[in-house]
């Protein structure tokens, strides 16, 4: 699988990020149909079936006969990662490109869309299966927080990118400084200066702060309506265990607490609130250490139509559109 065609020219790639809530779908959806795309879904939690509330998965209604690529391809009982992202979202790119047609990246999981686009390389070091159950077992135990703090101290910069509740990375961070005596976040900065083989244009979308933290209370809102409760016991009844890696996502570990009688439902919904803004938060960290990105602050746009208008014009400037298109 290369990111040439046969004449060794680069292929071209379109990333379409932002944070959570930013409004990104219905620009992807204008965007693809401008131009004759296909969209590919980087969001660690759309992969999953029957996680359509708590994640905002787009509808068919919303793809308006647009194909999309990498939703709902998981059961919530199986481990998705960052590793079996690149090799289905290169997988998804070598079909659309052979019907040349152009991928576009849409989503905020800021670490999937590196992994495809710097081509990184996961070195998997030798598994200690004894370290790894001993910190799974303190997991359990004591909660992901505790392995959160033990990281912040040996590696601060990997802890400020992972999230507490993402038990999987943090134990693979720590599994990597354990192995390797070296912070993953160095070694991941490194495979971040590696250059592109694609042709691409690499786009981050953008709200003044109070627009977006209100939109992403509207949003939560709207999954309460919508009925996330229900949502999760469902999940919780099909035998899904809170351990799992799926139900480790923003608005399913909450809720579950409550179904627990570990919080009130109320209580679950503003730390929803609360999580998420502060997720938003971490993504525009992450976004703003990317190299070669073109930001919109879709606030100095008249509408979206206009930010469409721009890409588009942008993309012919970048060769990766046909001037005459």
């Amino acid at each position: 699988m290369t990111a040439k065609d046969n004449t060794g020219t680069k292929r071209p790639l379109i990333i379409l990020t932002g944070p959570t809530a930013v409004g990104k779908t219905a620009l992807s959806i204008g965007l693809a149909k401008a131009i004759q795309g296909e969209i590919i879904s980087a969001d660690s939690m759309q992969v999953y079936r029957g996680m359509d509330i708590g994640t905002a998965k787009i509808t068919k209604e919303q793809m308006d006969g647009v194909p999309h690529h990498l939703i709902d391809i998981m059961d919530p009982s199986d481990n998705f990662h960052v590793m079996a992202f690149q090799q289905k979202c290169k997988e998804a790119m070598e079909d659309i490109y052979a019907r040349h047609k152009i991928p576009i990246l849409v989503g905020g999981t800021g670490f999937y869309i590196q992994s495809v686009l710097y081509d990184i390389s996961f070195t998997e070091t030798d598994t200690d299966i004894e370290y790894r159950q001993k910190l799974q077992k303190i997991a359990e135990e004591q909660g992901g927080y505790v392995l959160h703090a033990r990281l912040a101290k040996i590696d601060p910069e990997a802890a400020d990118e992972i999230h507490p509740n993402n038990v999987k990375r943090v134990i693979r961070a720590l599994e990597f400084n354990h192995q390797t005596g070296e912070k993953i976040s160095i070694h991941n900065e490194q495979e971040r200066q590696k250059k592109s083989p694609y042709q691409f244009r690499y786009y981050v979308l953008s709200l003044p702060r109070e627009i977006l933290y209100d939109r992403i209370n509207r949003r939560v809102d709207m999954m309460r309506r919508d009925g996330l409760v229900d949502e999760v016991k469902g999940l919780l009844q099909q035998g899904i265990t809170p351990n799992m890696v799926s139900m480790q996502g923003l608005g399913y570990k909450e809720i579950i607490d409550a179904l627990q009688g570990s919080c009130s439902f109320e209580e679950a919904f503003e730390r929803i609130k609360r999580e998420t803004r502060h997720f938003a938060k971490r993504q525009f960290t992450w976004f703003r250490r990317e190299r070669d990105v073109t930001w919109i602050d879709k606030e100095t746009y008249e509408n979206e139509d206009a930010i469409l208008r721009y890409m588009i014009e942008d993309l012919k400037n970048a060769h990766i559109l046909p001037a005459d298109q």
